[in-house]
């Protein structure tokens, strides 16, 4: 997971906490807001804990202050999940949310004003829906996360 910075037609400034699966690369969450802190950060993984039904064993993130919070350390403790901290300067050790924060601005958030918070939370909600169902990936076969998601499913029902 990972910030991206934007700004309103106004230039008030809107930050996004993106949140993708690096196995599947479906984005799993798009967080939007003024400002973005340790809390929102755990009642955003809380929503896609309880939405999946499951945490991962390792979430990869950068140093930043939001990341590095109490909430966060406690969060990742009552969770049983590491937290994989790349090293400062250094986007490369999390290529996967890197890749997909590029598409997500290059795509969208340089594509598009946003009016108002609530504008920018619901077009960004459809453009997510849309990255996950209908954006092909070279390193899925050419599948949508959905679709290799769905494979994935049947295959592990196949083998029990």
């Amino acid at each position: 997971m990972d910030f991206v910075a934007d700004s309103l037609f106004n230039e008030r400034r809107i930050w996004t906490l993106t949140i993708v699966d690096n196995f599947s690369r479906e984005c799993l969450t798009i967080a939007v807001g003024q400002s973005l802190k340790g809390t929102d950060i755990v009642e955003t993984l809380n929503r896609v804990h309880n939405h999946d039904g499951g945490c991962p064993g390792r979430i990869r993130i950068d140093n930043g202050s939001e990341f590095i919070s109490k909430e966060m350390g406690k969060w990742a403790y009552e969770h049983q999940v590491a937290l994989d901290f790349s090293r400062p300067g250094k986007p490369t050790d999390n290529p996967c949310i890197e890749s997909f924060n590029g598409s997500f601005r290059d795509e969208w958030l340089n594509t598009d004003w946003f009016l108002s918070l609530e504008d920018a939370k619901q077009k960004i909600q459809q453009w997510r829906i849309d990255y996950n169902e209908f954006g092909s990936h070279s390193s899925l076969g050419n599948m949508s996360p959905n679709e290799f998601r769905m494979r994935q499913s049947e295959a592990e029902i196949l083998y029990q």
